[in-house]
């Protein structure tokens, strides 16, 4: 691939939400009108952007009928067009500005259904005071002032799984508190802090380890983290409310998968019976023991290995192909999907 046609691939989402920088307003055009694969990602980016914007009407596109076409011109609505544009940021940071950016795109949907049940026992307020809460240990570490909300008060020798659940039923209890619209301002306000961070800008200063929710990894991945984490949220809110909510860009859907991927291998450790992990259309890797023959073999679509790892698969459910000791195979899915906290 060239140069271009990376930067071109890294800006497809925020061209489909009408959010591109004055100096990249003519570059995706002009490569779209030269690459079938960019402009077929680019269709599909814009399609869901538009099921995203429409009005939610029983009768019309979100209906029970399923969506309808719209006039071309529509495709990229007013409302988006004028939106504030994404942030531009470095390559470990893009990930979590374009989840952000689908999730804005997709909470107006939820206007007037902020009951709908979402995921655990969370509905879609709920669900979006769960990701403040979740967002809330980077942007502390990274300096941003989070105490619009109760204050941080967990003693350091607690679990970090327990600190985790008492943290986000505080804040979801505060945020019932207040209005959805309230809610979505101070989870927009936040995310938009941490992208504006020096962190999320430079390389250097987010190659640093912190160590958050059980986690000691450079900044640079724990931005990868909310990233991932907002996805799937995102997908969670979508499927409640009837609506297609499309994975990341593929550059981005690399790095979180590469991300999970080495997560998993620290997690399987060094003794586990060895597999061969593919993921289609990516690398492939020997999780657990390099010191015994690869005992099986292992391939996951990409998407359904982040679903997995983000808990939405039981292993036994998620898509996949198999060759070898199946004892093998499923300690691989099971522990991939003991990852989940989300």
């Amino acid at each position: 691939m060239t140069k271009d046609h990376d930067e071109v691939r890294d800006l497809l989402a925020a061209w489909a939400f009408g959010a591109l920088e004055p100096a990249d307003e003519k570059k995706v055009p002009l490569h779209l009108a030269e690459c079938e694969d960019c402009a077929a990602e680019a269709e599909r980016l814009r399609e869901t952007v538009r099921l995203m914007d429409g009005p939610h009407d029983p009768h019309g596109p979100h209906g029970p009928h399923g969506p309808q076409a719209r006039p071309a011109a529509d495709t990229l609505p007013l409302a988006l067009r004028a939106r504030r544009a994404t942030p531009r940021v470095a390559a470990h940071a893009a990930p979590y500005a374009a989840a952000v950016a689908g999730l804005k795109a997709l909470l107006p949907e939820a206007a007037g259904r902020w009951s709908t049940p979402v995921v655990h026992d969370w509905d879609v307020h709920a669900t979006l005071a769960h990701l403040l809460a979740a967002d809330e240990p980077l942007a502390d570490r990274l300096g941003i002032d989070t105490q619009v909300r109760p204050p941080l008060d967990i003693d350091a020798d607690t679990p970090w799984e327990d600190a985790w659940n008492r943290r986000t039923a505080e804040v979801i209890a505060h945020e019932y508190g207040r209005t959805p619209e309230e809610t979505v301002a101070d989870w927009a306000a936040q995310a938009d802090a941490l992208l504006a961070t020096p962190e999320a800008h430079d390389p250097e200063l987010a190659a640093h380890a912190v160590t958050l929710m059980g986690m000691r990894l450079p900044v640079a991945e724990h931005f990868l983290v909310r990233a991932f984490e907002t996805w799937v949220h995102s997908d969670d809110i979508g499927r409640a409310l009837g609506l297609s909510v499309p994975p990341p860009p593929e550059a981005h859907l690399w790095q979180l998968v590469r991300l999970a991927v080495r997560i998993l291998g620290l997690s399987l450790g060094p003794t586990a019976p060895p597999v061969l992990f593919a993921v289609t259309g990516g690398d492939e890797w020997v999780l657990g023991s390099e010191d015994e023959p690869v005992r099986a073999e292992l391939t996951l679509n990409p998407v359904d290995f982040c679903l997995l790892v983000g808990g939405r698969y039981a292993p036994d459910e998620v898509p996949r192909g198999t060759n070898g000791d199946e004892g093998a195979v499923r300690n691989v899915l099971e522990r991939a999907a003991s990852l989940a906290w989300l």
